[in-house]
């Protein structure tokens, strides 16, 4: 914001109010409440939210200061379910992120599995030589639940994750959707949502930040790895 348009201290001292008299309204509301979908909540919530962004960017832009809250946008939340009431099919999409921290424990478990194949007959073709191709291998070999549950093992730590459940009148078709299985998902018939990330507890997890990772030497062995599924 340019100096000419930079909001005075009465303007920040304004805005504060109206948080305070936004507050009031939603606390009221909430008392008032007549179910679980009021629409007088939801509308003292857009009101509360929209007095607290107003003051967090005056406050911003007079003091260079910001405050504690963080107000969802609208792209941040899903939209009021709206699918089948008594739904005939669900899709459960997952999205698990994981940084390879010890990449030659990877390779050392996908070539074990790759070894495992080869004496049961299997062609070598050395896949398992690269990151990629190990990261094939595993996740080949192993259920991605069982990934999740024993990532250490593969030299793998974890990231954000997220489950999403959506409802649908009616399966679909075999092979419908395998050209692109994540395009086309309405928000509004997310059922419900189950996210995992450290921002959500950086203060309790501050400590585990801090351990330093536990690297494969050269001569180090590595823990017995079952390879059947």
């Amino acid at each position: 914001m340019s100096d000419a348009a930079q909001p005075t201290a009465a303007d920040v001292r304004s805005a504060a109010e109206a948080v305070k008299t936004a507050l009031d309204r939603h606390l009221a509301a909430v008392e008032r409440r007549s179910g679980e979908d009021d629409p007088a909540v939801s509308e003292a919530f857009n009101q509360l939210a929209a007095a607290a962004e107003a003051y967090d960017e005056l406050l911003y832009d007079r003091y260079d200061e910001v405050t504690p809250f963080e107000i969802p946008g609208a792209e941040d939340a899903l939209p009021p379910y709206a699918g089948p009431e008594e739904p005939n099919a669900i899709s459960v999409l997952i999205r698990r992120d994981y940084t390879v921290a010890e990449p030659q424990r990877l390779l050392a478990q996908a070539q074990r599995v790759e070894a495992a194949e080869i004496d049961d007959g299997a062609d070598d073709d050395d896949a398992a030589g690269t990151v990629p191709g190990a990261l094939g291998i595993l996740f080949g070999e192993f259920e991605p639940d069982e990934i999740a549950s024993r990532h250490k093992e593969f030299g793998l730590e974890e990231g954000d994750s997220t489950l999403w459940v959506t409802a649908a009148e009616e399966p679909p078709e075999a092979g419908e959707w395998l050209e692109a299985p994540f395009e086309h998902i309405d928000p509004q018939t997310v059922v419900c949502r189950f996210d995992v990330s450290a921002v959500f507890d950086e203060e309790d997890s501050a400590g585990e930040d801090d351990e330093e990772l536990d690297f494969v030497e050269e001569d180090e062995e590595l823990e017995p790895l079952d390879a059947e599924k």
